[in-house]
């Protein structure tokens, strides 16, 4: 966001784009970009940095030689992190996944990928996310104790309620992923979307 300045004179009332940022959008519509004043908000710069790793792990995935293979194991692990932000996104984009073995693969990826990357733009919100939650526990309510069931949802409904922050209760049911040795959960991103060292889940 700039200021833009009439020829006419005066300040614009609505910014623009700069003209760098105008063509890098142009040449590179997928990529995650994000104004940097806005990066102040805890929510839009996890919403950012989350981006920039998925793409950076598709690009990863899919850049050299896209699979069949490699689209469905990627959409299988992003799963529940498109989950919480897009629920809709998520059944349509796992459609789109599954015929990957249909032909035209490097044409259809690209369709994904641009409705993965609008999905995330989304915000991933309490409720969005108290629903991933408990989607989550849901893997593990036969090995859970009566204790352990009444401590994993204080945990989550204490998310839900603002009193602490998601790294909270994605902590706890990151143990038990570890615990029981869950192996569709161990390959999720949604419990590390990102570098522990970024702190990010610590402030939303």
């Amino acid at each position: 966001g700039v200021k833009v300045y009439p020829a006419k004179g005066g300040v614009a009332k609505k910014n623009g784009t700069g003209l760098f940022a105008a063509e890098f959008m142009k040449a590179f519509p997928l990529v995650p970009v994000e104004d940097d004043g806005r990066l102040n908000d805890p929510e839009l710069r996890e919403n950012f940095i989350e981006r920039v790793f998925v793409y950076s792990r598709w690009k990863e995935s899919m850049e050299v030689i896209p699979t069949p293979a490699a689209w469905t194991a990627f959409h299988a692990a992003h799963k529940l992190l498109i989950m919480a932000h897009s629920p809709s996104s998520a059944t349509g984009l796992g459609r789109l996944a599954a015929g990957a073995g249909d032909g035209r693969v490097g044409e259809k990826s690209l369709v994904y990928l641009s409705g993965l990357m609008a999905a995330l733009r989304l915000p991933a919100t309490v409720k969005k996310n108290v629903n991933v939650l408990q989607h989550i526990m849901g893997y593990f309510k036969k090995q859970l104790t009566p204790d352990e069931k009444r401590e994993c949802l204080e945990v989550i409904g204490n998310y839900g309620r603002g009193l602490v922050p998601l790294v909270v209760p994605v902590t706890l049911l990151g143990h038990y992923v570890r615990k029981f040795e869950q192996p569709y959960l161990k390959d999720q991103w949604y419990l590390h979307p990102a570098p522990a060292e970024l702190m990010l889940r610590n402030h939303v």
